[in-house]
Formats: C-alpha cells, structure tokens, sequence
C-alpha cells in the first residue's frame, strides 16, 4: 500500500500498545496494522515513556545499552515484541560476557518510520536515522516477519548494507515462543553471535572460545531441554 494510506505499528510492551492504539482509534482515512502477541509480556517502559518512544517511531533505549551516549561498536535493534525481548537479552549477555564491546540497544515501534524520507510521511529525517542507527557501525536488527522486509524498506538509507536482519525462515509450527526463535535463528544466542561477528570484537576469539563458544553452544542445547520439559526456558 502508498504511504499516505498504510501504517504497521510494532509496539513492544502493553503501554505502547496502548499509545499506539489509541493515535490509531482517533486517525481517518488509514489502514492501520498494530503486531503484537496475546500473551502477557513484560513491561519495559512507564506510560510517559512509552507515549515519547512511540511518538518518535525509534527510539535508543539507554538502560538497556552501554555505550553511554558514545558511538557503539555494534547496534542491537528489534521490531516486535519477541524480538524485543531476545534482542534485550542479548545485550544482556554481551555486557556480562564481553563487557568491553559499546552496545546501543534500538528499538522501533513504527515501521514506517524506517523508509527513506521522500516515501512516508512518517520516515525519520536522515540526521535522526543516523543519531538513532549511527552512520557506520553494524545493526543486528530483529524482526516479527520476513528479513527482507526490512532490507526493502532501509533501502536508500545511509550504508542499508549494516542491516543484518534476523527473523522468520519458515520454521516451526505451533509451539513456544523462544523454540520459535531457536528455530528461526532469532534466539538471542544467534544475536549475541551475530553481533560479535559484525562489530569483529577481538576478545570473541574463534567460534569454538569462550565468548562465542559459549553462545553457539546454547541453541544446540534447546532441543533436548524442550523436549524434556516441554517448553521454553
């Protein structure tokens, strides 16, 4: 669909859920799309928070983040909610396993906010995309649909080749969230191998070592922990 018709929301939390179906009950003359699972899922961001983030489309979330405002080695970036939760647990697992590597952690609630400037209404300004994403560095982002939506969509922006997209291979069935991920190579161990790969961090060693040994062993493990207990952990 034109830009001045569709928009796709990807609120990451039932507070932005909130802000962005509240903007989309008041709008006219759009066809609205908003992504987010049923199930309970964790809270990431206070209302007023959550109501800045969603305004904006992108947002870097610093408590999640190290690099303190600097410029990251690598960008951590989700759209959705699972992916949310995997990219935030990998940053998670890098600043406690590779605590030198700079991770800016982004998250994106309006998809549309991603296009280049001339092709939505909602695109970010260049200067923004860039204060967000940087203008160099690698971004592992983590998507709820096909990777290359979001190659389709970043194309035009400053170097759209830093964009490796994780997200749904046409794997699995009806099952657990985080089995779904495994299987999609989404888990937030793939992420955590991806980012070590792309930002070439020096203390990640082969990837037989301990930091990315550590994470590739992880998703080999799942299976037989799934099919032991019959769920994710």
């Amino acid at each position: 669909m034109k830009g001045t018709v569709a928009r796709i929301y990807l609120p990451p939390d039932a507070n932005c859920l909130l802000s962005v179906a509240e903007h989309c009950f008041r709008s006219r003359n759009y066809v609205n799309l908003i992504v987010i699972d049923k199930q309970p899922q964790l809270q990431w961001l206070d209302m007023n928070a959550a109501v800045k983030h969603c305004t904006a489309g992108a947002s870097v979330w610093p408590w999640a983040s190290n690099d303190q405002g600097s410029e990251p080695d690598v960008v951590l970036a989700a759209a959705g909610d699972t992916p949310t939760l995997e990219v935030v647990a990998a940053a998670w697992l890098l600043r406690k396993h590779a605590p030198d590597l700079k991770i800016r952690v982004v998250n994106v609630a309006d998809l549309m906010c991603l296009y280049p400037p001339l092709l939505h209404p909602h695109s970010l300004e260049e200067a923004q995309f860039i204060d967000i994403f940087t203008a160099v560095r690698p971004i592992i982002f983590a998507f709820h649909g096909y990777q290359r939506a979001i190659h389709a969509i970043v194309h035009g922006r400053t170097r759209a080749e830093r964009f490796h997209v994780r997200g749904f291979m046409e794997e699995g069935t009806t099952t657990t969230p985080f089995d779904m991920v495994v299987r999609n190579e989404m888990s937030r161990f793939h992420l955590c191998m991806e980012a070590l790969r792309r930002s070439a961090y020096p203390q990640a060693g082969p990837p037989d070592g301990v930091v990315s040994g550590h994470a590739g062993q992880a998703p080999d493990l799942h299976p037989r922990a799934f099919r032991g207990h019959a769920g994710s952990p």
